[in-house]
């Protein structure tokens, strides 16, 4: 819904089969949406002519990286209430656009829903190891108001979704977008008549859904083993993080604790087995601000042990669909809670800033220098909000950032989100993440504003 305008309803039905095989140490792949045995056939005989065109010139596994449990593993995504059906969802949306366009200054308006759901099924050997069924529900609003030349954009979950679960009707009201319409419109007048966020140094204090972005690019990327191997250099870049950092480099503070967690229930990237077969269980990578572990599969761990690397990793080869091979991804990337209230939080900083809701963000090809900007700030003064700002941002450098971390919300401050638009790979492959936060306070962090 777009303006008061039901946009075109779309339906897509995709099925189709990755091959993969091994031979002398080497990985071919192949896909084919051609499901009947010749096809499947053939797809395997060309994944294995790539692999014995890689045989010297590979990676040189000294076995295959898939391995096959007693018994299959499942997963089932949460079966709570179904949503309704499209004409009531359509009178939802409905609903939501005209409580956004109210106010004549208000001149753009959305209300959108996304639900897929997926099956997926894999084989090892003809032995099925996994057999796995999601069920994704991705709602927004978002209201641009427009006045004197100026305009401020306020949303549900950012420009860029990040309100997302895996689940039904329930994950949809617990998104807020119900009678959230209104809110959203009314929060972009306000901003259009704030001043703009001042500059300088201040104490930081991020709402969940600015977290979400930040342990994203600042940890999450960095992270990923194919990237720290070099997998990556020619297309979203490299990392600041090298493979003798694992068990002693100082990531954060002592309060940062960060966990690969794919058994959240309704997390966005919950699931039970990664797309190479192996066990997804949860592991810490960062603990008490030590970094552990990297983002990596079965096959980069067996790379980087060839490179003479011990690094542990996660359950974390993933593929965007059939017609994609699995590369090291983010699953779901959690900051553990620790024991601030947030009004605690808020009544230790005397001059500071409480930012919300991911506007927009830049960060270099290391993942290391950045600069993000919110859509929501309020100046903290001497313990207290106080004066509402627009256009907040901030920037810092990975490699530091999360050194000054000074506290971490307890799990009342703590928000489960996602977003379906992570993008990595060649060819490149969009993936789904999930990412629960606490709110967080940081010290002495370089804030200005988005005008001059």
């Amino acid at each position: 819904m777009v303006r008061g305008v039901v946009q075109p309803a779309q339906l897509a039905i995709d099925r189709g089969a990755m091959v993969s095989v091994w031979i002398d140490g080497e990985i071919g792949y192949c896909a084919s949406a051609d499901l009947s045995a010749n096809g499947l056939q053939a797809a395997a005989d060309r994944a294995a002519r790539w692999a014995l065109a890689a045989r010297g010139r590979g990676i040189g596994l000294a076995a295959a990286p898939w391995p096959i449990a007693d018994a299959a593993l499942r997963y089932e995504g949460p079966r709570d209430e179904p949503l309704p059906a499209r004409a009531e969802l359509l009178g939802l949306l409905r609903a939501e656009a005209e409580a956004m366009a109210r106010d004549a200054r208000v001149v753009h308006w959305a209300a959108s829903l996304r639900a897929t759901e997926s099956t997926q099924r894999l084989w090892v050997d003809a032995t099925l190891v996994a057999e796995q069924s999601f069920r994704f529900v991705e709602p927004n609003l978002e209201a641009t108001a427009v006045a004197d030349g100026r305009s401020q954009t306020r949303t549900l979950g950012g420009q860029y979704n990040g309100f997302c679960r895996q689940g039904g009707l329930a994950a949809l009201r617990e998104s807020g977008m119900i009678g959230g319409g209104a809110r959203v419109a009314d929060e972009a007048l306000q901003l259009l008549l704030a001043p703009n966020c001042p500059d300088g140094p201040r104490d930081l204090l991020l709402a969940p859904d600015q977290m979400m972005l930040q342990i994203h690019e600042s940890i999450g990327h960095p992270l990923e083993l194919d990237r720290i191997l070099g997998d990556e250099r020619n297309f979203a870049g490299t990392s600041f993080v090298t493979p003798a950092m694992f068990g002693s480099y100082r990531y954060g503070s002592p309060l940062l604790n960060v966990s690969f967690d794919p058994g959240v229930p309704g997390e966005f990237a919950s699931y039970a087995a990664d797309d190479d077969g192996a066990e997804a269980r949860p592991q810490r990578l960062i603990e008490a601000g030590i970094l552990r572990r990297a983002l990596g599969g079965e096959t980069s761990q067996a790379r980087a042990r060839a490179l003479g690397w011990a690094i542990d990793g996660v359950a974390s080869a993933r593929a965007s669909g059939w017609h994609r091979p699995p590369i090291d991804r983010m699953a779901n990337l959690n900051l553990e809670p620790g024991d601030a209230t947030l009004d605690s939080m808020i009544a230790s900083v005397e001059r500071g800033i409480w930012m919300q809701t991911n506007a927009s963000w830049s960060i270099d090809d290391s993942r290391d220098k950045f600069q993000f900007g919110c859509e929501w700030g309020r100046l903290i003064e001497d313990g207290r909000l106080t004066t509402l700002v627009r256009n907040p941002n901030y920037r810092g450098r990975s490699a530091t950032f999360w050194r000054s971390l000074a506290a971490v919300g307890d799990r009342a401050t703590m928000q489960v989100l996602g977003t379906p638009f992570c993008g990595k790979g060649e060819p490149g492959q969009i993936a789904r993440v999930g990412h629960a936060s606490p709110a967080c306070l940081f010290r002495a962090i370089d804030v200005f504003g988005g005008e001059a």
